[in-house]
């Protein structure tokens, strides 16, 4: 697997989100949502550390990270 491939898999699931959910409402909204799926990678490392669980994971933790800013921090409302 290369970077490409992982920023592939980051916009995907990006645009996944971005299809079946409304966009952040507030940075309060998008933190939590971000620590949600932070606290789940918690959970897979803590859980004996399953490389493509983590992996999974990982990419949700980057793909909110990536709508929080651009629902966030480059809009004007």
């Amino acid at each position: 697997m290369t970077e490409t491939d992982i920023l592939d898999d980051f916009l995907f699931e990006y645009e996944k989100a971005s299809t079946q959910f409304p966009n952040f409402h507030s940075p309060h909204e998008g933190y939590a949502v971000i620590l949600e799926e932070l606290d789940e990678l918690w959970d897979e490392i803590r859980n004996g550390e399953d490389k493509e669980k983590m992996k999974a994971e990982a990419i949700q933790v980057g793909a909110m990270a990536l709508r929080f800013i651009m629902n966030i921090c480059l809009t004007d409302t």
